[in-house]
């Protein structure tokens, strides 16, 4: 396949895939119950969070723990007080824990009051073309309250390797601004051209038969490694291909 023959096909399932029946079977079906863009952004980022594994559970604790914050996330991560966490004792997504929950709502309040909130947190120390820093730098934020080392661990740091799946699925949420329904375009001060595809097991495996990606490990480096190839078909929005590869390997089986 040319260049221009990969393009042309991985066009054509941006197409099939980035429409209002993706998010039926999506987590980002969540977020999209709200509209203010606090509850956006916080429920975008706390279903972001525990999307790994069986989507359908992804959807289901996502969908408990906006039920255990009144759905009303910003109200609930602005005004609680401490008995008001009680009710998240019960919460558990494999090894994201009820702990791990209190100290996010902890976290989010202080991003909120002290940082001007989740955009301008994640827009710190922005490159041109790449978030990862200012991914790395969030995480620093983020875990300024009080929290247990074990916690860490569900915010990933690209400048320690990982190629950030989850976070990098987060901000293509927020940020991407197509008018096709799916992502929410709120964000404004972060480009399209500096988001990373979210790299999992299925848009590792689709970009490696396309020829995108070499690199065997789902790590920073192949991120780095398959954003270059993508950039290179679109360099102004090359994120949006994640609907192609994730496609292909969820509902196609490619």
């Amino acid at each position: 396949m040319t260049k221009a023959e990969l393009k042309d096909f991985l066009e054509e399932k941006v197409i099939l895939y980035n429409n209002p029946k993706f998010i039926e079977s999506d987590p980002i079906q969540i977020p999209h119950q709200f509209s203010l863009k606090e509850d956006i952004e916080i429920a975008g980022f706390l279903t972001a969070t525990i999307a790994w594994g069986n989507r359908k559970m992804i959807i289901n604790n996502a969908q408990k723990l906006m039920i255990l914050m009144g759905n009303s996330p910003y109200d609930f991560v602005m005004e609680h007080q401490e008995h008001h966490l009680e009710s998240l004792e019960t919460f558990v997504h494999r090894t994201f824990n009820s702990q791990d929950c209190i100290t996010f709502i902890k976290a989010l309040q202080n991003i909120y009051r002290n940082h001007n909130g989740l955009e301008a947190a994640f827009a710190k120390n922005q490159l041109p073309l790449s978030m990862q820093d200012s991914i790395s730098t969030f995480k620093k934020l983020f875990f300024e309250v009080n929290h247990q080392q074990r916690t860490t661990k569900h915010v990933s740091d690209p400048t320690a390797g990982s190629a950030a799946k989850r976070l990098n699925m987060f901000l293509r949420w927020m940020v991407r601004d197509d008018n096709k329904g799916v992502d929410f375009g709120i964000w404004k001060s972060i480009p399209t051209a500096a988001l990373s595809c979210p790299l999992d097991v299925h848009s590792g495996n689709v970009a490696r038969k396309l020829g995108l990606l070499t690199r065997k490990q789902n790590d920073g480096k192949a991120l780095f490694e398959l954003d270059t190839a993508l950039r290179q078909l679109d360099a102004k929005d090359p994120v949006k291909y994640d609907f192609a590869l994730f496609g292909l390997g969820v509902f196609e089986g490619f």
